[in-house]
């Protein structure tokens, strides 16, 4: 009998989606979100809009205590500050009713069930609860709609990568609307060590996106927690993906959940990065990838970071500090109510492993506002964040029969250039240096920087733990630097130029050690490619010219798939200080061409042709082509395709049904033997 009574419920799908920003989610579940009202029709109800009671409940043990469980009757306008109930309209045996969540609500899967006077619940069945970035009272609010558009419902994104010098950038498919990443979302909700340690109190947080950021920017990373994916910066990647393949977060996601949320092998920070914005997305927080060039790696929490060479000109792993030629972390925009307004805005979260937090390896909510001031004593992790972008830097030589340290030189406007981010609504690099510091250089950058040493304890220029008179800085007497002479280009050989000049009005004699080694994005060596040494003496102020080449055979095993080589010049001068020069570079895939032949239409296939030439003087053979594109195709496409001659040209064809019309992008990876990862991306103007 009990079934008979069972109320059917019609959950306005498509309305309310449309109401909601969630059409993009392809659920058969209600998904809204808080702080805005959503309408439910249910038949089977006696006078249906009398002594109604609903009951909305989330996590395992639900209380009102812990705003995981509301119970709330018809009333006769919305209620503005818990959940509500409004009659829309009645008949004999349905009524529609409007309900309301708070601002403040817990985000996550809700059962809702009813109750008509003393007869027991039953249940209306489960809706999903988003952040609401649309919704001026909600914590994530963010006025403006087309950011909005962009970090809440763009699906496609750009991450920035490269050097300083030579910034380059790829395409990633965020795809938080696909398939069953929501649920997946879920799930990394529910596997955090917080959930595991106290599921009651951390589903009451769950309300709370820097609390939320914080858990997910742990659970991204494998450390601690089985969380998502496992780092590896060893350049061996056997057992798993290299880090470099990936085109986007669906992939990665939809393995987690398939292995049984075993951690999916292997990322490295614009992975981390990458699957953080899918997840926070998803769930309803405006988020962002930011890229650091020369980002610094602090370990010792001295906010400066120390390098040190041997007398060959071979940077040492000595000391745990570094820089990486760039990384990659998030901004996520929400309000700080336990730091005060000015703090509010965009908040740096990391899930890349670096430092423990708090025990475990997370990292922030950072106010990036109080990065920019120096105010590193806030909380999470401000010490670790303002080395990233403005630590300085103590260049070492270091005698490993001695022991000895001697300080080369220091520079303080190193550390955190070009930071950068995808535009709002277009496909271009902007600029965001300035919202984390101050002109480099300049005395106000320079008095923030003395500000932040001073909160952690480290007033004097230098570390005092440290003998004194090694860390005297001479001025040296010459000055050097590299300057590329041609192409950046795997498949060409790499000519340089080393550039010395005297800088003193009397001749010096100067002997150089040079070396030239692969190495990973966080510079880390792993392959030496060439050494040469000379000797040259320097009339008054002369400047002389040394041409360098690397041919493509000599570096072409060594080459790693980040495609980074570091070159370092030690000049020791005669009577004088030695100077280093170095310089990172960062090679350039050859070009790969797609073209679509013809109007995109909805669920019309649309051929698209992928060209690539081989640019070098042999065959290249285990050729493999990737496509994938939220919308336009599901999943990832794979092609093999047959080995190429030299300078012999594939042209692939295949096709696409597109699912949804408007701006969607498709992304394309090619790799073979001679070449790791060559991507590029398209955007398809998709038309009903």
């Amino acid at each position: 009998m009990a079934a008979a009574t069972q109320p059917s419920t019609d959950w306005h799908l498509k309305e309310n989606a449309r109401e909601h920003h969630t059409s993009k989610f392809s659920s058969e579940e209600l998904i809204v979100r808080r702080g805005q009202a959503f309408t439910i029709t249910f038949n089977g109800a006696e006078r249906p809009e009398q002594n109604l009671i609903f009951i909305a409940e989330t996590g395992p043990k639900p209380s009102k205590a812990t705003k995981t469980l509301a119970t709330f009757d018809i009333s006769s306008t919305a209620s503005k500050e818990g959940w509500g109930a409004v009659v829309q309209s009645s008949s004999a045996s349905s009524v529609s009713i409007s309900i309301s969540s708070p601002h403040n609500a817990v985000i996550g899967r809700y059962r809702l069930s009813v109750q008509s006077g003393s007869s027991s619940p039953q249940s209306l069945g489960t809706f999903v609860l988003l952040f609401n970035p649309w919704a001026s009272g909600d914590d994530v609010f963010m006025p403006n709609a087309a950011e909005c558009e962009e970090y809440v419902l763009e699906e496609f994104g750009i991450i920035f990568a490269g050097n300083k010098n030579h910034i380059s950038s790829f395409g990633w498919n965020f795809g938080q609307f696909q398939g069953d990443i929501l649920n997946i979302c879920l799930a990394i909700m529910d596997r955090s060590l917080y959930y595991r340690q106290d599921p009651i109190t951390d589903v009451s947080h769950r309300h709370d996106p820097r609390y939320l950021g914080r858990v997910l920017s742990a659970m991204v990373n494998a450390n601690d927690d089985q969380g998502v994916v496992l780092g590896n910066w060893s350049g061996k990647y056997e057992g798993g993906k290299n880090p470099t393949s990936w085109t986007g977060s669906g992939e990665i996601l939809q393995s987690w959940k398939k292995s049984g949320f075993k951690p999916v092998k292997y990322g490295q920070c614009w992975v981390f990065a990458a699957v953080l914005t899918t997840v926070l997305r998803c769930l309803g927080i405006p988020t962002r990838t930011i890229t650091n060039f020369s980002s610094a790696h602090d370990a010792d929490g001295n906010l400066r970071v120390d390098e040190f060479y041997d007398a060959e000109g071979n940077h040492l792993e000595r000391g745990a500090d570094s820089v990486w030629n760039f990384h990659v972390w998030n901004e996520s925009w929400f309000t700080r109510n336990d730091l005060g307004p000015s703090y509010s805005g965009w908040q740096v979260l990391d899930a890349t492993p670096q430092e423990e937090s708090g025990g475990i390896y997370q990292c922030g909510p950072a106010s990036r506002h109080a990065i920019k001031e120096g105010e590193v004593e806030l909380d999470y992790d401000g010490p670790f964040v303002f080395a990233e972008v403005n630590a300085d830097c103590m260049y070492w030589n270091y005698d490993s029969a001695t022991g000895k340290k001697t300080l080369i030189f220091s520079k303080s406007t190193e550390i955190g250039a070009s930071i950068s981010t995808k535009a709002v609504g277009r496909d271009a690099r902007v600029d965001v240096t300035r919202d984390y510091k101050y002109e480099e250089g300049s005395a106000k950058e320079r008095e923030i920087f003395k500000k932040a040493r001073k909160k952690l304890g480290l007033e004097d220029k230098f570390d005092p733990t440290a003998p004194k008179q090694e860390e005297v800085e001479q001025k040296p007497d010459i000055s050097g630097k590299f300057k590329v002479a041609g192409s950046l280009e795997v498949g060409k050989d790499l000519s340089l130029l080393l550039v010395l000049e005297n800088l003193q009005s009397d001749a010096k004699t100067v002997n150089v050690n040079m070396t030239a080694w692969s190495t990973l994005y966080t510079r880390r060596r792993v392959n030496q490619i060439w050494k040469d040494s000379l000797s040259v003496t320097l009339a008054p102020k002369e400047e002389k010219q040394f041409p360098i080449k690397i041919k493509y055979p000599e570096y072409q095993q060594q080459l790693t798939t980040d495609k980074t080589i570091q070159v370092t010049a030690l000049c020791h001068v005669k009577d004088g200080i030695q100077v280093l020069v170095k310089r990172n570079i960062t090679l350039d895939n050859p070009a790969i061409d797609i073209q679509v032949l013809g109007e995109a239409k909805v669920n019309k296939e649309v051929v698209v042709e992928v060209a690539f030439t081989n640019p070098i003087n042999e065959e290249v053979k285990d050729c493999v082509l990737q496509v994938e594109g939220s919308d336009l195709l599901q999943g990832i496409l794979e092609l093999r395709i047959p080995p190429l001659k030299a300078s012999e040209k594939s042209s692939t064809k295949f096709k696409l049904i597109p699912s949804e019309a408007g701006p969607k992008h498709l992304l394309v990876n090619f790799f073979c033997d001679k070449f790791a990862d060559i991507k590029t991306f398209k955007m398809v103007n998709v038309i009903n």
